[in-house]
């Protein structure tokens, strides 16, 4: 059997062609951006640009495979709040090229297109154990991307009789795993710890929270088996089906350590990206309305208004989100208004002198 593994140049990829290549014994081809750097023996390494239609349908009129994996993603949940324009090209466009090419190829072979938990979103109690036809409410853009993706592979099943199928993939880990993942960055803490590159304290984010983690070499045996066996047009889940609490894998990594580590706890970057977002939200409905709000000597009532409009919706979103994996705990309200007011007063300063600069 031939394989054609699209994007293999990320942290599931080598693991997925070495399954292929050396348990199963197929003949893979893998790609890669032309800015990674791959190297697997065991197989036939390609440039690919996921958005260039025309490379894809080449690609499978020169390969011909029987099976295509589609790992090719911008995975990032934190990257897609920052650069969303990359986000939605890469996983819905991206993903749209891909489709179109096994469309219109000659020998079509069976697309495993992967997805992610990440889809589901906030996750009600009686909803547990999740299974694959609950309701999706993504809570940032990487899933928004993602259940799209998924719908778009159920339509061109439905639509044109293509073999799709779709996966929804919970955490998985390993070795060589990047470290803007927990448990990598866990890792990767303690080892600079051991070092000495780094004090023997690990900063961490809400170790409350409970994921389903899987080792990445199961995984892979898992898309192996399902763009097999797995039926035209169906998602299928693939994780452990149990969640474990991220502050139990973080006393696990602590406990291998001999330093005596602590660790505390730390606002992440995407917390910050949230507010300034509802702090811009609010400066462009004041200046749509005319607002003097940006003039060189702003009122101070007016500007404690725009905290606490902002304050409020912080606090909704915060409250709607729940406990769900990317939803952002603040300390405290003061902490938050403190925290708007600064990014406020600067957004308003940025403002005012694009205003001298442009009138």
């Amino acid at each position: 059997m031939k394989a054609l593994v699209v994007g293999g140049g990320g942290f599931v990829g080598p693991y997925l062609v070495r399954h292929l290549t050396k348990d199963l014994g197929y003949d893979v081809t893998v790609t890669k951006t032309e800015k990674e750097t791959l190297t697997i023996d065991s197989a036939v390494v390609r440039n690919l640009d996921i958005l260039d239609k025309n490379q894809i349908s080449e690609l499978l009129s020169e390969e011909k495979p029987d099976y295509l994996f589609h790992l090719a993603a911008q995975s990032s949940v934190a990257y897609s709040w920052k650069n969303p324009t990359l986000t939605v090209d890469v996983n819905i466009k991206g993903c749209v090229n891909l489709l179109e090419a096994v469309k219109d190829a000659d020998k079509k072979p069976r697309v495993l297109l992967i997805g992610s938990g990440e889809e589901y979103g906030h996750i009600k109690k009686d909803e547990c154990p999740i299974i694959e036809d609950n309701v999706l409410r993504p809570g940032n853009i990487y899933a928004a991307t993602k259940s799209c993706q998924n719908m778009l592979g159920k339509i061109y099943s439905d639509a044109y009789g293509l073999d799709v199928m779709m996966v929804r993939a919970f955490n998985h880990i390993g070795p060589n795993q990047t470290p803007m993942f927990v448990v990598a960055d866990f890792c990767k803490q303690v080892a600079d710890i051991e070092k000495g590159k780094q004090e023997p304290v690990i900063y961490v984010g809400n170790l409350s929270a409970k994921r389903d983690f899987t080792d990445v070499r199961d995984v892979v045996k898992a898309y192996a088996l399902l763009v097999k066996n797995g039926r035209r047009g169906e998602t299928y889940n693939v994780g452990t089906g149990h969640a474990i609490e991220i502050r139990q894998i973080l006393d696990e990594i602590i406990a291998m350590s001999d330093r005596d580590i602590d660790y505390v706890k730390e606002m992440y970057p995407i917390a910050f990206m949230t507010i300034q977002d509802w702090v811009e939200r609010e400066c462009d409905k004041q200046e749509f309305a005319g607002s003097l709000m940006f003039d060189e000597y702003p009122d101070k009532l007016g500007v404690l208004q725009m905290v606490n409009n902002i304050f409020r919706r912080v606090k909704e979103e915060e409250e709607q989100c729940g406990d769900g994996e990317n939803c952002i705990k603040y300390p405290d309200d003061q902490w938050l208004k403190d925290i708007i007011m600064v990014l406020l007063l600067n957004e308003m300063y940025r403002r005012r002198q694009n205003r001298r600069r442009y009138y």
